[in-house]
């Protein structure tokens, strides 16, 4: 009867790094809806708006929706953007005289407001203190001098 061979620890760690990789590629993608308003709507400007939008996912750590509503009011070229990934809904506008410089100034600050919004989040975590932190010097000291007043 032939042996049977167990897979390697390596192989085994090196499908699961894969699969994490994987995870977190879908985890962190960005589904882009465009609604246009008194405008034609064109592929290169959904396409455009897709691939530019598509990119605040790295800043994200949850999958996100982006809805950009492209509008023209006489020559005013007119953009709003509101992403929702969980709790985090972060909304922007702007006004140009062109859809494609409407469209970068719009995720020039949706990135801006994620990349602050994170930070602030960063910063919020607290740890618990260690036991060290607890008996800080002073009482430290005081802990020592009362237990050899004791001793004596």
């Amino acid at each position: 009867m032939p042996a049977k061979s167990k897979p390697s620890q390596a192989g085994a760690n090196k499908g699961a790094k894969t699969a994490v990789r994987a995870q977190r590629r879908a985890r962190a993608e960005t589904m882009v809806t465009v609604t246009f308003r008194h405008v034609a709507p064109t592929a290169a400007i959904t396409q455009y708006a897709e691939r530019k939008l598509g990119r605040i996912a790295k800043f994200l750590k949850r999958p996100a929706q982006a809805h950009l509503i492209l509008g023209v009011d006489k020559y005013r070229q007119c953009g709003e953007v509101t992403v929702k990934s969980g709790r985090i809904m972060i909304s922007a506008q702007e006004i140009d005289k062109d859809l494609y410089a409407v469209i970068d100034l719009l995720t020039a600050k949706v990135r801006t407001q994620i990349k602050r919004h994170m930070e602030k989040l960063e910063a919020r975590k607290v740890r618990a203190p260690s036991a060290v932190e607890l008996l800080s010097e002073p009482e430290a000291s005081a802990v020592q001098t009362t237990g050899a007043q004791q001793r004596q």
